[in-house]
């Protein structure tokens, strides 16, 4: 591009209209630059070669796994989840306050022993997640999903919030109404009261048909957790609240349960998870991140994103 004299001299008309088409091809070519060029919902590029069928495999899945969903099935009853939620919001409860990265290393001493994939710690699998959806050109919002949406397992960290896993990780679904077959393991659901309760064992429950996906009490964990956590400390938007919440609920977005229960605008919802879905689950084959070199980048994503910089946990 020519440069322009902008001497007063030289400050008439033509000059003037040649300085403008100047600033709007730096405004246009910044633009190509940073805009977003994938829809959040296009289909996953980065697992194009993957072989899906090597995960989730819980058929052959280790004692750890299994035991866990045996405590998980057992002990995740109504009773349990309004005493969580009640704790959750008490006033007394001291929250603890750190930032997003703060957050993010204080996870990393966390392996997952519902998780039949992966051996790696938190921190490594949450970038795999971010950087993934990053290969892929999709959002920032949705990168920034990727990189914080397993935080709520701080939970196991914090005093009084978690008695162990069993309340925290795992495939969530929901209480209340019967246990669906299509959930990981359904035979250990029979170690449950409410499967045989008057009202939380029938079909719909304490619930009825159509009565919508947002207002069904989930398992609590940490899909739950951290939803509660963000959605009034952050600007994300509405499909990557979605994603948070209901990443874990893999009976209704993978298997096709509990369909009965949604209501107007619940696709979108289906859809938003849906679209993370591959994201969290196929990067964990991926290479081991190199956790410094990419903070830098993090460091911006989560500052865009959480105005408010120190978080209530």
């Amino acid at each position: 591009m020519a440069a322009v004299d902008i001497r007063p001299a030289q400050r008439d008309g033509p000059a003037l209209e040649a300085i403008t088409d100047a600033v709007a091809m730096v405004n246009i070519l910044r633009g190509m630059a940073t805009s977003e060029t994938t829809a959040f919902d296009a289909e996953s590029r980065f697992d194009s070669d993957k072989d899906k069928s090597a995960f989730r495999k819980y058929d052959e899945a280790c004692d750890r796994v299994k035991g866990f969903y045996a405590e998980q099935h057992a002990k995740q009853t109504v009773a349990h989840n309004l005493a969580a939620r009640q704790r959750f919001y008490s006033p007394t409860r001291k929250r603890p306050e750190m930032t997003v990265w703060e957050a993010i290393e204080k996870l990393n001493a966390l392996i997952d022993n519902s998780d039949p994939d992966t051996e790696l710690s938190q921190i490594h699998h949450l970038l795999q997640s971010a950087e993934a959806i990053r290969r892929d050109g999709k959002p920032r919002w949705m990168q920034l999903v990727g990189l914080i949406h397993d935080l709520g397992k701080l939970m196991l960290f914090f005093d009084g919030c978690a008695e162990g896993q069993w309340e925290v990780v795992g495939d969530t679904f929901p209480v209340g109404c019967q246990f669906d077959e299509r959930c990981i393991y359904p035979e250990t659901f029979k170690a449950n009261p409410d499967s045989s309760h008057e009202v939380y064992g029938t079909r719909y429950g304490i619930y009825q048909p159509g009565c919508g996906i947002n207002n069904l009490m989930m398992c609590w964990g940490h899909d739950e957790y951290l939803y509660l956590v963000i959605k009034d400390q952050s600007t994300l938007p509405p499909e990557a609240l979605a994603m948070v919440r209901f990443h874990s609920f893999y009976p209704w977005h993978r298997e096709g349960a509990y369909m009965d229960f949604m209501a107007e605008g619940d696709e979108a919802l289906l859809h938003a998870v849906r679209a993370f879905n591959p994201y969290d689950l196929y990067s964990k084959s991926d290479e081991v991140p190199k956790v410094e070199e990419l903070k830098p980048y993090y460091l911006e994503l989560i500052d865009e994103f959480f105005p408010q910089k120190v978080i209530k946990w």
